[in-house]
């Protein structure tokens, strides 16, 4: 739909700078290029329409548009996680990404019943796998135990955080300074 209406909008920038561009070589040979000044302007005179002409160079070029199949791919956020021998590991709540945008880790509420009692966990990106998941219900598989996850610290925002990977998947990130 946004791209419809991109396309819409740079067909009718285009078309105004075809416009503009007709009419100013259709003027008569001895017109004016520029506006009549008030003092010999005809007191019907109306002002120009538009001062600054539209050109494309003005429009920003229209974006990519990529179609991901329905089955091809599913949002993780809410997503339920569970471990390799099926035990509920919780459900991932949010994404961590690096400086460079790669998605490093998934942040997952981990114990409890009904909120009350969990605690948040980070765990790599790496150690989860997603190839059952064909619809809402379907859940992520974690390669950690239940007892490993239970052991890792809680994740507080905007403090240095321990994330927790299957065999040393995880590489370090580096500090910028």
């Amino acid at each position: 739909m946004r791209a419809a209406r991109w396309l819409v909008l740079s067909a009718i920038v285009a078309g105004l700078t075809v416009a503009v561009s007709r009419a100013a070589e259709e003027l008569p040979a001895g017109a004016p290029t520029a506006p009549p000044s008030e003092a010999n302007a005809p007191a019907t005179a109306q002002p120009p329409a538009s001062t600054v002409p539209v050109t494309p160079k003005d429009a920003a070029p229209p974006p990519s548009v990529t179609i991901i199949g329905a089955s091809d791919a599913h949002g993780v956020l809410g997503r339920d996680v569970r471990s390799a021998a099926d035990e509920d590991m919780g459900r991932i709540v949010d994404v961590i990404v690096d400086r460079d945008g790669h998605v490093r880790a998934a942040v997952i509420d981990f114990g409890g019943f009904l909120g009350v009692g969990s605690r948040k966990i980070v765990v790599d990106w790496n150690a989860m796998r997603f190839g059952k998941i064909a619809n809402k219900k379907d859940s992520i598989t974690l390669e950690l135990t239940k007892a490993q996850v239970a052991a890792a610290p809680e994740y507080k925002e905007d403090t240095p955080m321990v994330v927790l990977g299957a065999s040393g998947s995880l590489q370090p990130l580096q500090s910028i300074q």
